[in-house]
C-alpha cells in the first residue's frame, strides 16, 4: 500500500498494522513525514542544497521505527529515489560482500573468520575478521577485495537475486585490478602445517548499464590527460538506495524476513558483523588524529571531529569517490530510546569534471549529510516525547 504525501516524498507501509498508526495521526497538527520536516529545515547546510537539486542528485530513504506491543513497524519514506538514475555507489558496496563472506564462511565447514590466509600472488596475511572490521572501521580497499577474491561477482550477484535485494550489480573490484574477470585462489592456514586453497571462478564480463544519468559532468581526467565528454559510469559497480536499504534491513531486523530472504549467518557472525558496523576506529586501533570518529560516520558526525557518545550507536557503511557521498546507516539512541534506519547520497562537483580531486565533500557534501542525520534525530526525540 503506498500514499503519495507530495512530490519527492513516498510513503511506503510495510507491515498491516502500520495503517492504524497513520490514521491515527490523520487527526494531529503534527508533520509524521519527518524526513519532509528535516528536509524543510532553514538551516544552510540542508536548504543550500535543497535549492539546487538537480546540481546535487540527492537521494534519500528514511525509515521510521514504532514498536506496539510485539509488533515491529517499519515505515518509509523516500526522497526522489529511483533505481533509474544512478549514482556511483563506491565502499558502500563493501557491505554485502562483507555479509556475504560471513555466508560463505557459514556454508564451509573447514573455513571460519579466524583462519589465516593470503591471496596468491600476494605476501599480505589477514584473517577474515580483520578484513570486516577493516572494511567497517576505515573502509579498507584491499580487505575488499581479499573478500571479492573469495566469492567473485556473479556469486555475490547472484544471492543478492535469490535474497530478493535488487537491482544491483558489482562488476569490479576497488582499486587495483578492477577489470580482472578471474578470481585469485586463497591460501588458508588450516592448521599449523596444513594448508588449504580456494577454487578460482571465472565471472561474467559486465554489460553497460542503461540508466539515467549514467553519464555524468563535462569532462574527465584518465591517466593525466584531460578528456572533453562526460564520465561513463555504465561498467561500474550499480547499488542502489532501495538495494542498500534492503540489505540494512535484512542485517538489523532479519526476523522480518524469510528464511529464504535472509543471509545465511550464524547468531555468533551476526553479532560479529553488528559489533564491525558501529565500533569507531579508535575502538579498533588506529590513530583518532587520522581517523576521527566521523571518518566513516557521515550521518551526524561527518562534519566535525566530535567524540561520538557512547549511547550513540551508529551501524553503517559509508561509500566517497568521484565526488558521490554515501551513507546507509542504523542509528540507535539507547539512552533514550530511539532509533531509526537513513540511506542517502549526494553528488558534489561544481566544475564537472571528474578525477581531478576537486570535490565539495567538506564544504557541502558531508555538512549536508551529517545535519539531515542531526534533524532526523532531533524530530526522533521529539517524537518519542510527545
Amino acid at each position: 500500500m503506498k500514499k503519495t504525501r507530495n512530490p519527492g516524498f513516498k510513503h511506503i507501509l510495510l507491515l498491516p498494522m502500520a495503517l492504524g498508526l497513520i490514521l491515527s495521526c490523520k487527526g494531529k497538527q503534527k508533520n509524521p513525514n519527518l524526513l519532509q520536516e528535516a528536509l524543510s529545515s532553514p538551516n544552510e547546510k540542508i536548504a543550500r542544497v535543497m535549492d539546487s537539486l538537480d546540481t546535487y542528485e540527492v537521494q534519500i530513504r528514511y525509515t521510521k521505527i514504532d514498536r506496539i506491543n510485539d509488533s515491529l513497524l517499519l515505515t518509509d519514506y523516500d526522497f526522489q529515489v529511483n533505481d533509474k538514475n544512478y549514482f556511483y555507489p563506491a565502499s558502500t558496496v563493501k557491505f554485502p560482500i562483507a555479509v556475504l563472506a560471513l555466508e560463505r564462511l557459514n556454508q564451509t565447514d573447514t573455513l571460519n573468520r579466524k583462519v589465516k590466509y593470503f591471496v596468491e600472488g600476494d605476501t599480505i596475511e589477514s584473517t577474515f575478521t580483520k578484513d570486516i572490521s577493516q572494511i567497517f572501521a576505515v573502509s579498507d580497499n584491499l580487505a575488499n577485495n581479499r573478500l571479492f577474491e573469495l566469492l567473485g561477482q556473479d556469486a555475490i550477484n547472484r544471492s543478492l537475486e535469490h535474497k530478493g535485494i535488487g537491482p544491483v550489480r558489482i562488476s569490479h573490484r576497488l582499486g587495483h585490478h578492477s577489470e580482472d574477470l578471474r578470481t585469485k585462489p586463497l591460501i588458508i592456514y588450516l592448521n599449523d602445517s596444513t594448508i588449504g586453497m580456494t577454487e578460482p571462478s571465472i565471472n561474467t564480463a559486465p554489460k553497460p548499464l542503461e540508466l539515467n544519468k549514467i553519464e555524468k559532468g563535462k569532462a574527465y581526467y584518465e591517466d593525466d590527460e584531460l578528456i572533453e565528454a562526460p564520465f561513463n559510469f555504465s561498467l561500474k559497480n550499480y547499488y542502489p538506495i532501495t538495494s542498500q536499504h534492503e540489505v540494512l534491513k535484512r542485517v538489523i531486523f532479519p526476523e522480518l524476513f524469510t528464511k529464504e530472504e535472509r543471509f545465511d549467518i550464524s547468531k555468533e557472525q551476526a553479532s560479529f558483523l553488528l559489533d564491525a558496523m558501529q565500533t569507531l576506529p579508535r575502538n579498533a586501533g588506529y590513530d583518532p588524529e587520522d581517523y576521527y570518529d566521523g571518518y566513516c560516520k557521515f550521518f551526524m558526525f561527518g562534519d566535525n571531529k566530535n567524540t561520538i557518545p557512547d549511547h550513540l550507536e551508529i551501524y553503517n557503511k559509508v561509500g566517497f569517490a568521484y565526488g558521490t557521498l554515501t551513507d546507509c546507516a542504523y542509528i540507535r539512541d539507547t539512552k533514550n530510546n530511539v532509533d531509526f534506519l537513513l540511506t542517502a547520497t549526494i553528488l558534489v562537483n561544481k566544475n564537472g569534471i571528474f578525477n581531478d580531486d576537486v570535490y565539495e565533500y567538506e564544504e557541502i557534501g558531508l555538512p549536508f549529510l551529517a545535519e539531515l542525520g542531526r534533524e532526523i534525530y532531533r524530530l526522533e526525540l521529539e517524537r518519542k516525547n510527545d
